[in-house]
């Protein structure tokens, strides 16, 4: 008997995570794969390089500004609901880029489609936690760590692939076929039950006001950041940029701390586990973006590396990624989150050393490993660190926490290629090249320059990777749930 319900149990987890799971897969494949398709919008519309970029700029505002609030609502009115209803979104959103006729509502389009990423990201990691057992919970995230990654590494390829025999409009459209597939396989799989085990139910009023300050304060410090108008770091726009931010996040927390029902409860950070892998996994992908965002324009601009070569390399970061986070994953429910956390920042900490003396002349076989072990590094560490976060607060709050582990992440990346870029043009042009990063292959010193700059970001990143292993190791460990098998199955979870 208790076999039995063992059996029901298992198969029930997996069924439910491949529902959820297929919408990662699609969510991040969509994302990852527009950037193939850039020129081609950009000739059609005949924009410049630097407008097409708000193709990606508006969904990463929209995104970021509307993950922590959707994540509220989620706790509040279902899981499930706010995950069909953006699945909805994200499809008519694909069908409108490719039927917009101007470049304007093209990128109206792309926020429609943002809006539903916005859903389904924000609870994402809250259902998945939702149909594994407690002492699952690393198992559950490295699952949703490998979808991810399987996301990322075909978005290109895919992407590559349809271009090369179809228009760019097609790529939005075929998008159908897997959002169709995730939301029936979600209104059929998943109820509200399963995915929402411990929802607020509480009658209680949503927080316009944190939503509003959070959102504004996000798409400011997104824009201060990214610096789409290349303006000088030190104009007044920039300083007034970072003043704004610094005012409407000390706003946020004011009226976090004052509202009886806030969208994020500020009380949560006295929890040191829950703080310090917050704060760890902040450095921790403002370190490891300057690997995806930098790896590129070193392999193609100053190797002359082919783009479909560099893709192939690229993909063995989402390999070792993926390999890590299952094992990690499941290791850290048997052993604890925080020995991998440390082993994971630990080994990145090795990797960034690894790149930041690599130059023009390496060898693409000592390049190949050290691509991989990148991956397996912030696959090591990334899935312990979300899990203790999860561990670390009630499960109706995971909702919004989860939303805002991928807020931190995202804000992480963001701020981390900003760093970079800083860092890269900052040198370049100190010695006197301010020229694009295409044209460095051209000239031996504009090239030794782009290499300078990109020794210094990536001892930055060590130093980065340091203090987020320091904060995993003085980060306390939330005690790892277990649950009988027969009480498990008696739940249905």
């Amino acid at each position: 008997m208790v076999t039995d319900a063992a059996t029901d149990q298992f198969e029930g987890k997996w069924l439910a995570f491949a529902a959820i799971g297929l919408a990662f897969v699609t969510n991040v494949l969509a994302m990852s794969m527009v950037f193939v398709a850039l020129p081609s919008i950009a000739d059609d519309f005949g924009v410049t390089l630097r407008s097409v970029a708000w193709v990606v700029i508006a969904q990463s505002l929209t995104i970021s500004s509307l993950m922590l609030p959707m994540g509220r609502v989620a706790d509040i009115v279902g899981r499930r609901r706010l995950h069909l209803l953006g699945l909805v979104l994200f499809g008519v959103g694909s069908v409108a880029v490719a039927a917009a006729p101007t470049f304007g509502l093209l990128i109206a389009a792309r926020v429609l489609m943002a809006v539903g990423n916005a859903m389904g990201q924000s609870v994402g990691t809250a259902m998945v936690v939702a149909v594994f057992p407690p002492g699952e919970r690393g198992k559950a995230i490295g699952s949703q760590t490998t979808a991810v990654a399987i996301g990322a590494a075909s978005g290109p390829i895919v992407g590559g692939l349809i271009l090369q025999v179809l228009p760019w409009e097609a790529m939005f459209l075929l998008l159908l076929v897997p959002i169709a597939a995730a939301f029936v396989a979600g209104s059929i799989i998943l109820s509200e039950e399963r995915v929402s085990p411990q929802a607020d139910r509480r009658v209680v009023g949503f927080d316009w006001g944190g939503a509003v300050l959070s959102a504004v304060m996000v798409v400011c410090l997104v824009l201060t950041i990214n610096n789409p108008l290349a303006l000088d770091w030190t104009s007044p726009v920039i300083l007034g940029g970072i003043v704004v931010v610094v005012a409407l996040f000390g706003a946020w927390v004011r009226w976090e701390q004052r509202t009886p029902d806030p969208m994020l409860e500020m009380s949560l950070f006295r929890n040191r586990a829950f703080s310090a892998a917050v704060g760890a996994r902040l450095v921790g992908f403002m370190g490891a973006t300057a690997v995806f965002f930098l790896a590129p324009v070193f392999l193609i601009s100053l190797r002359s590396m082919s783009a479909a070569a560099t893709g192939g390399v690229l993909f063995l970061n989402s390999l070792g990624m993926g390999v890590a986070a299952q094992a990690s994953g499941r290791l850290s429910d048997r052993f604890g989150a925080q020995r991998f956390s440390v082993a994971g920042f630990g080994l990145f900490t090795v990797s960034a050393f690894g790149w930041s003396v690599i130059d023009r002349s390496t060898p693409v076989a000592l390049i190949l490993p050290l691509m991989l072990v990148t991956g397996l590094s912030v696959g090591l560490w990334n899935v312990p660190n979300n899990s203790t976060i999860m561990g670390s607060v009630p499960a109706n709050r995971h909702g919004v926490v989860g939303a805002f582990t991928n807020l931190v992440r995202n804000m992480g990346n963001v701020t981390g290629q900003a760093l970079a870029s800083a860092v890269i043009v900052g040198i370049m042009t100190s010695k006197g090249f301010d020229i694009p990063l295409s044209d460095i292959a051209d000239s031996i010193p504009a090239g030794d320059a782009f290499l300078s700059g990109w020794r210094w970001t990536f001892r930055i990143a060590v130093g980065l990777s340091m203090v987020g292993m320091f904060m995993a190791a003085t980060g306390s460990q939330p005690r790892p749930e277990r649950q009988p098998v027969a009480a498990r199955a008696s739940t249905g979870r």
